[in-house]
This record gives structure tokens, C-alpha cells and sequence, in this order.
């Protein structure tokens, strides 16, 4: 990785954890642990977690309700301020957030700070790459300040968007690829396949063996292997907007600009029979 900053102000969407342990006590260390099967988060916090960290219910303050807008669409910015402020996350707070699947759950977080202008990171490798001691006390942290702030369209992609075809930008679709390619249908896909005119550059794909972000020349070769330079024109989405995140974050930290998330993703796409699903 690059080198890693020396002041909170200065977060790119990943550090490491030695950044992390000499800031500790001057960043909010986030645990947004979620899992896809259902299982509880919390109970894997309580398990144990790092240092002072607050525990993040992705469902009730990164999600509004399942829906016709995709299972996890983004919240009203209002739920969203309201949770970060029972966390103790400040307007002034800088963020660290992690999760234990190498930053592809957590990066739902990081990009829903940065997107609205908040200093926030992944830790790079996850719980995996802390070799501090965990705590199993819960953090009860004291309520703070959080304004909330309209989601930036500039930022987003709505389903319009997606249906007009070629001209709304590249569609990167972050999920594997053999959910990608229709081989693989999780109860939670409406349809096997993915949106007509995709690629696929999966998220879990911009790691290495011990859950790290690769090399960043690597990042940027496997974005230019799907025709991607920069990432203006780059829609990420995945499922239900959670891990397509993740793609949007490697692509900052690379050096190839900001693209959008489309929140809605596969679950919403492709809940209406009507709008084709593309296999291969």
C-alpha cells in the first residue's frame, strides 16, 4: 500500500493497523460486521472486537427497509445522522471502520461518511490484520453532533439510471462471478445473471490471501482489464449496494477518482421479471 497518512484529515479510504494503533483515543474505530446469512453481527462483536471499538448495526442505520428500492437501500439521511450520533460519531469524528471479510462489509460505512464529506477508512485486512489484543466489553459511548446531509446525486446512480442503458456509464458488478454469470443463485437474487452490459470485477478479488488490498498497480490493472481508467464513469453495484462499495473505495485509493454507487444493485434490478438478466 501507499504510504498511510499522518493526520486524521488526510484518510484515504485505507490504513493499516499500525496507523490505526498509534491513532487510537483520536479516531472512532467502527466494528460493521455483517453477514449475508443471517447471522448476528453483534454476537461476533461481543465475541470480541478491537479496542474502544462502536459496533454498527448495518440494518438499522446503513440500510432503510427492504423494498421495491433493493434490500438494502441507502437510509434517510436523518437515520443515518441519528445513528451515527448514538455511536459518539461527531461532524468533526474521522472513522476507521473494519469488519472480518477484508473490508468488502465495512466499506458501506467508509463510503457513506466520505460520499457526504466526512474522514473515513477502511482498515486494511480487517480484524485479521490486528495483532493487538480484542475486548468484549461493549462500548457505550457518549452521544454526539451528526448533521445530517442529503446523499449527493453526484455520488449515485437510480435505476433509471441503469435502464437507459450504455449511456448512464460502465455497470461494474462487484459480487463473484459465478453470481455474476448466472451459475450461482442466492436465495436473496431475484434472478440469475446480471444487468445487460455489465462487468465484473469482484470486490473480494481486490484482496490478497491475508485479506489485504492488493498492490495498488494491481487494483489498477484489473480495472483496465474491463476497459477502466478512471472510475468517472464507473457504476458500481452489487447485490444490495453493501460490497459494491468496496469497489468505489479500491478505485479512490488507487488513484482513478470516484465513481457511484447504484444502492439499489441486483435485488432491485431484477426484481421486476420484465428487465432482462444477461448470463454468462
Amino acid at each position: 500500500m501507499d504510504p498511510t497518512p499522518t493526520t486524521r484529515a488526510e484518510l484515504p479510504p485505507f490504513v493499516d493497523s499500525s496507523w490505526l494503533a498509534a491513532h487510537q483515543g483520536t479516531v472512532v474505530t467502527a466494528d460493521a460486521r455483517w453477514y449475508l446469512d443471517g447471522s448476528s453481527g453483534r454476537s461476533a462483536y461481543d465475541s470480541g472486537h478491537l479496542p474502544d471499538a462502536v459496533f454498527v448495526d448495518i440494518d438499522a442505520w446503513l440500510s432503510g427497509d427492504p423494498g421495491p428500492g433493493g434490500l438494502n437501500p441507502l437510509p434517510e439521511p436523518d437515520v443515518f445522522a441519528r445513528g451515527m450520533s448514538s455511536l459518539g460519531i461527531g461532524d468533526g469524528a474521522a472513522v476507521v471502520a473494519y469488519d472480518d471479510a477484508g473490508g468488502v462489509i465495512a466499506a458501506r460505512l467508509v463510503w457513506m461518511l466520505r460520499a457526504i464529506g466526512h474522514p473515513a477508512a477502511l482498515l486494511d485486512g480487517g480484524m485479521a490484520a490486528w495483532t493487538g489484543p480484542l475486548e468484549t466489553t461493549s462500548v457505550k459511548p457518549t452521544p454526539a453532533t451528526f448533521t445530517p446531509v442529503p446523499w449527493p446525486e453526484s455520488r449515485l446512480a437510480r435505476l433509471e439510471d441503469i435502464t437507459a442503458g450504455a449511456a448512464a456509464g460502465i455497470l461494474v458488478d462487484a459480487r463473484n462471478a459465478d453470481r455474476f454469470d448466472g451459475t450461482l443463485q442466492l436465495p436473496t437474487d431475484p434472478q440469475a445473471g446480471h444487468i445487460p452490459g455489465a462487468v465484473n470485477v469482484p470486490c473480494r478479488a481486490n484482496l490478497s490471501p491475508d485479506g489485504r488490498l492488493r498492490p495498488i498497480t494491481e487494483v489498477r490493472a484489473a480495472f483496465a482489464g474491463v476497459g477502466i481508467d478512471h472510475a468517472a464513469a464507473v457504476i458500481s453495484y452489487c447485490g444490495s449496494g453493501v460490497t459494491a462499495c468496496h469497489n468505489l473505495l479500491a478505485l479512490e485509493h488507487a488513484g482513478l477518482g470516484q465513481g457511484r454507487l447504484y444502492a439499489g444493485g441486483w435485488s432491485e434490478y431484477a426484481a421486476a421479471p420484465s428487465r432482462r438478466a444477461e448470463l454468462g
